[in-house]
């Protein structure tokens, strides 16, 4: 197969992050607002993981990890009393510290968001942030978006006691009748100089308030792009149990001859794999599946064997690989060497000629993503580069390793998103595929002249 000619070849470069927008050019602080078991370090979680994702960097801070970190035994909810005075310090020094932290992430780590978690209930405390904010950020002042998760269901607050803090550290030797009896006294603590955002008072203020886990929202004064972002999101994450069903396509006649990207239909393994997997999902006995596919014939021949109404979306569509498509990766490394070592440096952010770089499908994911935060239970029928991304977001992995994910064919991961992360559970569906897997080249240096950097063994989308 010929290859179209390139010029200029050795100037492009693996980094396509210039193309990348820039989403925030001083640093934000966002800071949790709320009663403990308000879901704010679930919240402070998923939206540190949704800004990693789309290539925001961002950390989250944690003041009850460093009060834990303080006061190695927790007693009971005595310790949180407003009158406690030398609990106060500490209480205090921990906040100060957490803090100081924040400002050596902006400073030092150059990064852009961090995420204050705390229960910051008083004015006053939201007050001393806002002034540590205008003093310690860099390249401007540090701009601060609150967001304050208020709710009085006695279901949701017991259910969210329940599920998070029976697992922490504070009552890991407890019995539970008597945790839930602690823990109800120390939400009383903070309950009696609670605060909350007002819409008056704080008028100046940017913030989002979220009633009962998303019924209602209030959101005021939004200053940027990064936290019209932010409240996107935040208005469309799910809080109802449910699984989300991952799977690659039946394997393709180019999968079979080894070849990239393509348009092909299934093989006969591929149309039995497609079978097997309707019957996969019959015996779930999942209700109100939804069932989605790339625009490209080997997602939508897989799903019609499924058997449900499904869905096509174009942003599934397997990664471009441009002048390389329906090549072998032998044929690319003999007639492009300097762009299959390119990959090999990184791979995450190398774009093919012509095509897309990992980076690239995450971006053009993004709407999936919020999608699938806001159904219930679905499957997603996708492409070996697709389902990388996707399961790069839910288990939080970083852009070094999305790439290397093992998302095998014919294999089905179901995936449980629980209180801070996320259940996985995979099922090979018995029907033999071939293996497109590769590992992570080693010992491949970027600094060396990429004529020098080629590997033997062929890496993979």
């Amino acid at each position: 197969m010929e290859l179209p000619q390139l010029e200029n070849v050795r100037r492009r470069r693996c980094d396509s992050a210039a193309s990348v927008p820039q989403f925030c050019n001083s640093p934000t602080m966002i800071v949790m607002v709320g009663l403990p078991a308000r879901g704010k370090t679930y919240i402070s979680k998923k939206l540190t993981r949704y800004l990693n994702w789309i290539g925001v960097p961002t950390k989250m801070f944690n003041v009850g990890q460093y009060r834990r970190e303080a006061c190695k035994t927790y007693k009971n909810f005595e310790f949180f009393k407003p009158d406690n005075d030398e609990a106060m310090k500490i209480r205090k020094a921990c906040a100060s510290a957490a803090l100081k932290d924040v400002a050596a992430y902006f400073t030092k780590e150059q990064g852009q968001v961090a995420v204050f978690d705390a229960t910051n209930t008083t004015r006053e405390r939201r007050a001393v942030i806002n002034s540590f904010a205008k003093e310690k950020g860099y390249k401007a002042s540090t701009d601060v978006f609150f967001v304050e998760s208020v709710c009085e269901d006695p279901d949701i607050i017991a259910e969210n006691i329940k599920q998070v803090k029976f697992g922490s550290p504070d009552y890991a030797d407890r019995d539970v009748d008597e945790a839930m009896e602690d823990f109800n006294h120390r939400i009383e603590c903070y309950r009696e100089h609670y605060m909350p955002i007002d819409d008056d008072k704080d008028r100046k203020l940017s913030y989002i308030k979220i009633f009962d886990v998303g019924s209602r929202y209030l959101v005021n004064k939004v200053q940027d792009h990064i936290q019209s972002r932010i409240v996107y999101y935040l208005m469309n994450i799910h809080v109802t149990p449910r699984s989300i069903y991952l799977s690659r396509h039946g394997e393709s006649e180019l999968n079979l001859l080894g070849r990239i990207g393509g348009d092909s239909g299934l093989s006969p393994r591929g149309h039995k794999y497609a079978s097997a997997l309707g019957a996969f999902i019959k015996s779930q006995k999942i209700n109100d599946l939804k069932v989605w596919t790339s625009h490209m014939k080997r997602t939508i021949q897989t799903a019609e064997a499924v058997g449900v109404q499904y869905e096509q979306w174009k942003a599934l569509n397997e990664i471009d690989a441009g002048v390389c498509e329906e090549l072998t990766y032998e044929e690319i490394q003999e007639k492009l060497p300097e762009e299959f070592a390119m990959r090999d440096q990184d791979k995450y952010r190398y774009r093919y000629p012509n095509g897309e770089s990992y980076e690239d499908v995450v971006h053009r994911l993004e709407p999936v993503i919020m999608e699938l935060e806001r159904q219930e239970n679905v499957l997603v029928i996708c492409h070996q580069a697709v389902m990388r991304c996707l399961l790069a977001y839910f288990l939080d992995k970083p852009g070094d390793e999305l790439p290397y994910l093992k998302c095998s064919l014919h294999t089905v991961l179901k995936l449980t998103p629980v209180a801070y992360g996320c259940k996985i559970e995979s099922f090979f569906l018995n029907i033999e595929a071939v293996n497109t897997h590769r590992d992570k080249p080693e010992n491949v240096d970027v600094n060396r002249n990429p004529d020098e950097a080629l590997i033997t063994v062929p890496d993979h989308i």
